[in-house]
């Protein structure tokens, strides 16, 4: 009795040590500004795929002339992905459509994008997306930048 009760008290202490290092994470990654919530979906095919397999939950961070995306569900201190200004070119906008509407925030809004080669598709509030495109546009003078 004495060993099931010591196991169970273990067992609820790492799930709140597991929350509140998630919760850790969240914080020291927002702690800089900038950030907004943005799921992604990376190497998209050019058809396009309504089944809402594919996009991961994530944090995305202003870094200079870098996007840092950071998985919600992640003890990684770095992010998974960075995509540079320089080289985002946006192929087109669109909402989600079949069971992506599940599998995304209600009001986000898809934008897909060509980054070095790779489609990959982004999807973010409606607000955010005019940040987002705001800081596409105004990259330093001489770089281009291929917003459609």
């Amino acid at each position: 009795m004495v060993l099931a009760l010591t196991v169970c008290g273990v067992v609820v202490a790492l799930v709140v040590v597991g929350l509140f290092v998630f919760g850790l994470r969240r914080r020291l990654i927002q702690r800089s500004g900038g950030t907004f919530d943005c799921s992604l979906r990376w190497d998209v095919p050019q058809i396009s795929d309504t089944s809402g397999k594919g996009w991961s939950y994530g944090v995305a961070r202003y870094n200079g002339d870098r996007v840092e995306w950071f998985r919600v569900f992640s003890y990684a201190p770095r992010p998974r992905r960075t995509l540079e200004r320089s080289s985002i070119e946006v192929a087109g906008r669109r909402l989600p459509e079949g069971e992506e509407e599940l599998a995304l925030l209600s009001d986000a809004v898809i934008l897909t994008c060509v980054h070095r080669g790779t489609r990959l598709e982004l999807a973010m509030s409606d607000d955010a997306l005019t940040g987002f495109l705001a800081w596409l546009e105004a990259a330093p003078p001489g770089q281009r930048v291929n917003v459609a």
